[in-house]
């Protein structure tokens, strides 16, 4: 996995999303922010997220998709359960995926970091596929951006979100990155 440029990773399905604009000049990216979602909620596997990252959910496709009307949001990344990579924003564009956010005193995250979504929610074990993948994808984008930092969505918006979740093992990921050193 490398990134061909600083636009797309190299054989990675890009579908692109509108909801993504400049980040401010200047600004270096020094964050990864590790989310997790399905849509519908805990149901693996459709469409829902590609359609909700592109605009194109349809509100009357599922009761809980009424909620998420006029939302536009986006990630830099989505991990299937399988492994497999979606790409919807460059990393070098400022993807809307932390919404009102905080990191370590810096407010609007979205301005300098990179969001990878994953396909899960709080009551599910992630897979080994996923684990993997996170960890060559983390690899690339630090040899690629000067990331210091790796927070989840819980991290950065405390009381708001709960991403990635208590059932994502933050100690596997870790020591995934160690090995690959």
């Amino acid at each position: 996995m490398q990134l061909e440029t600083t636009e797309c990773l190299a054989n990675v399905r890009f579908i692109p999303s509108p909801n993504f604009d400049e980040r401010p000049a200047g600004c270096a990216i020094t964050l990864l922010v590790i989310h997790n979602i399905s849509l519908p909620p805990d149901d693996f596997g459709g469409d829902g997220v590609i359609e909700f990252f592109t605009n194109r959910l349809d509100p009357e496709a599922h009761p809980y998709y009424q909620s998420l009307c006029g939302f536009k949001v986006s990630a830099h990344f989505f991990i299937r359960r399988d492994g497999g990579i979606i790409q919807f924003v460059p990393p070098e564009k400022r993807a809307w995926h932390a919404g009102e956010s905080c990191w370590q005193g810096r407010s609007r995250c979205n301005d300098f970091s990179i969001g990878i979504e994953l396909e899960g929610s709080d009551t599910a074990p992630f897979t080994d596929s996923q684990y993997a993948v996170l960890a060559a994808l983390t690899r690339v984008l630090r040899n690629t951006y000067p990331i210091t930092d790796i927070a989840g969505h819980a991290d950065i918006a405390p009381g708001r979100k709960t991403d990635p979740g208590p059932c994502f093992d933050w100690e596997r990921y870790r020591a995934a990155l160690l090995l690959a050193r």
